[in-house]
């Protein structure tokens, strides 16, 4: 028999917070000092820009730059709006509804529909976490001839560096992914001062171009790009990791926690869009303007990078970022495991328990195709890995937009018509390009 809505417009009342170990653990000044209160509301956002920069992404944007030049620019800042909005949409519920995600469809949908999305989520999570070891991997197999086998091995000791930090406090863990997030930043910064763009044709880049629809590898590259924009977990992650902070639960505090989670989020999210753009921008400064217009490849391109620039120390930043990429997100997936798992089912394990399941399933293949395949089979993995968030995708976005144009659910703070129109377009335009997508990827075009 099913249980009877709540009157806030939920099927069951939520008792136990999101990442309760450090629920409303990050003190907000009360003082009306703008400044001081964004710094307080700094950090999650940086962890949420942390999926759009992954070792997932970093091929679609290596591929269209080598390809097409600066043309496919305009693409990466329209997916970068799509994320932004998404993301906006997800600090949302979880401020107003005091609720992750995955709560929230636990306490919306019946038990067997709550299970699926449970499940899809979770292999999603896994593929996500593949990615990451595949990217750290060939980082190392780069800095410095690991073997990529055992290159799988160790990453498997992050669990323990994880655990540490998440020991020690949230905001140390903010401060780790600012810190690789500014080595990113710094290694691509060289990366695009040796590759000597041309400012003109950049910006020319960030205007859509008629030809991107025209040209049909164009455009199936836009889609990758599009389609690997929103990561799924990143939804969750973020409805969850916003109630870290100690701000006021009414009214007037959500409003407040709102405004100025969306600053960080925004601001975040555009240095995430920088460094994508970085990639395509050197990519398409090198490879493009050398010629070479064929390389889709993470290996291929730092083989290539350093004869073209003449610099030794262009193919270390890119290996270096690669492996802070790969390492970033290996924190951001932990926590995104943690809270599917206890938002969905509503029980909870020991970091280091779930940490190890979320690792062994990803490790078990990579360990198997690098073993069989070598370097060419850990790009398939990563390529496969990509297929699979994207199908995933669709499952947490439309739930999301749902939830928050719901009043009953939210309020006051239920969405507006404007933006409402904006999610659900936002919505449809990535479900149908991830489908055309999919559907391509398996009939191998």
């Amino acid at each position: 028999m099913q249980k009877k809505k709540s009157s806030i417009g939920w099927r069951n009342e939520n008792k136990h917070p999101s990442l309760s170990e450090v629920f409303s653990s990050v003190s907000v000044p009360k003082q009306k000092g703008i400044w001081k209160k964004l710094f307080a509301f700094t950090g999650p956002g940086l962890l949420i820009a942390v999926g759009y920069m992954d070792p997932g992404n970093w091929a679609t944007d290596i591929a269209g730059g080598a390809k097409f030049g600066y043309m496919l620019l305009s693409v990466i800042f329209i997916s970068n709006f799509f994320a932004i909005i998404l993301q906006h949409l997800a600090l949302k519920i979880g401020i107003v509804c005091e609720r992750d995600l995955a709560q929230a469809c636990r306490d919306h949908y019946s038990p067997f529909v709550s299970f699926i999305l449970w499940i899809l989520c979770e292999i999603a999570i896994a593929a996500c976490d593949l990615a990451e070891i595949i990217g750290s991997v060939l980082a190392l197999k780069l800095l410095f001839d690991i073997p990529i086998t055992w290159g799988v091995l160790i990453t498997a000791i992050d669990v323990l560096i994880i655990l540490f930090f998440q020991y020690k406090g949230f905001r140390y863990i903010e401060s780790v992914v600012a810190a690789l997030i500014f080595t990113i930043l710094v290694c691509f910064s060289f990366e695009i001062i040796s590759s000597k763009p041309e400012i003109f044709p950049i910006l020319k880049g960030i205007v859509p171009n008629p030809e991107i629809m025209k040209n049909s590898h164009s455009f199936y590259i836009s889609i990758g790009i599009l389609g690997a924009t929103v990561m799924p977990h990143n939804l969750y992650l973020h409805s969850s990791i916003i109630q870290t902070r100690n701000y006021p639960r009414t009214i007037e505090g959500k409003k407040m926690a709102i405004k100025y989670a969306t600053i960080d989020s925004t601001l975040s999210l555009s240095l995430a869009f920088f460094i994508n753009a970085a990639i395509l921008i050197i990519s398409a400064a090198t490879f493009h303007k050398a010629g070479h217009t064929e390389v889709a490849d993470i290996m291929d391109a730092h083989k290539l990078l350093t004869p073209i620039l003449g610099s030794s120390l262009a193919g270390v930043f890119f290996a270096l970022a690669l492996l802070a990429s790969g390492q970033n997100s290996t924190l951001t997936g932990t926590l995104a495991g943690q809270i599917v798992m206890e938002g969905f089912l509503n029980i909870k394990l020991k970091p280091w328990i779930r940490r190890l399941i979320t690792r062994l399933i990803a490790i078990v293949p990579a360990m198997i195709a690098s073993m069989i395949y070598g370097e060419k089979g850990t790009t398939e993995l990563l390529i496969i890995s990509q297929i699979i968030l994207s199908v995933q995708l669709s499952f947490a976005v439309i739930p999301l937009v749902n939830f928050t144009g719901d009043s009953e659910k939210m309020g006051p703070f239920v969405n507006g018509p404007i933006l409402k129109i904006s999610a659900w377009t936002i919505t449809i335009i990535i479900v149908l390009l991830n489908l055309f997508l999919l559907y391509n990827t398996l009939l191998g075009y």
